[in-house]
């Protein structure tokens, strides 16, 4: 990894915890209320949502330069969303052995080779949500796979990938991950971090 700049440095005094209550948990999350000092050094009372799975994207790409989307709805916004295959890992695990299942549980598909290419925070002002995002080179149908979530009904589409990237830029597609990890493998494709070839048809 790169050294950090300079502007990087943190300032100021860190966010002072004091005592602290656990007001809600299932076995997905923890919402604790928390008595703290800004850094301000004035006094708040702050609620955060913990996670019990580190969040994995999987951006499947195809020799042809086309990727594998997912559609589902989505209950927190009530609406239809085209994303990444996505899921967690639980904490004690590796994220790409999470990663691997939800391709192959979501899309059918294994990769021959993988790169760890996206580390985020989400939200990051209210939770301590952290994602992986993985790129998966080398697809081929997986023996076997089943999808084991019963709350989910998914539908599978494969699209070129520049008409992926631009209907995110257009705000077609809003689910954060899948945003940032077409931006991602983009960026790669420009600085020569992929195969030419796959370079080349990804950026039509």
């Amino acid at each position: 990894m790169a050294e950090k700049p300079a502007w990087l440095r943190p300032h100021g005094k860190p966010w002072g915890r004091g005592a602290h209550r656990v007001v809600f948990d299932n076995p997905w999350i923890q919402v604790t209320e928390h008595q703290a000092v800004a850094p301000t050094g004035r006094p708040a009372t702050y609620g955060v949502v913990s996670f019990k799975n580190i969040a994995t994207a999987v951006l499947p790409l195809h020799e042809d330069g086309t990727v594998t989307l997912v559609g589902q709805n989505r209950f927190a916004h009530a609406d239809y969303s085209w994303e990444l295959p996505e899921g967690g890992a639980p904490l004690h695990e590796d994220p790409l052995e999470g990663a691997k299942r939800e391709l192959a549980e979501e899309t059918g598909l294994v990769a021959a080779e993988w790169r760890e290419v996206l580390r985020t925070q989400l939200s990051n002002s209210i939770t301590d949500e952290v994602a992986v995002g993985f790129l998966a080179l080398g697809l081929s149908e997986a023996p076997n796979a089943q999808h084991k979530d019963e709350t989910e009904d998914l539908a599978i589409v494969r699209v070129p990938f520049r008409e992926a990237l631009d209907a995110a830029l257009a705000g077609h597609l809003q689910d954060m991950l899948t945003v940032a990890m077409l931006l991602r493998a983009y960026h790669m494709a420009r600085e020569g971090a992929l195969p030419g070839a796959l370079a080349s048809v990804m950026l039509g």
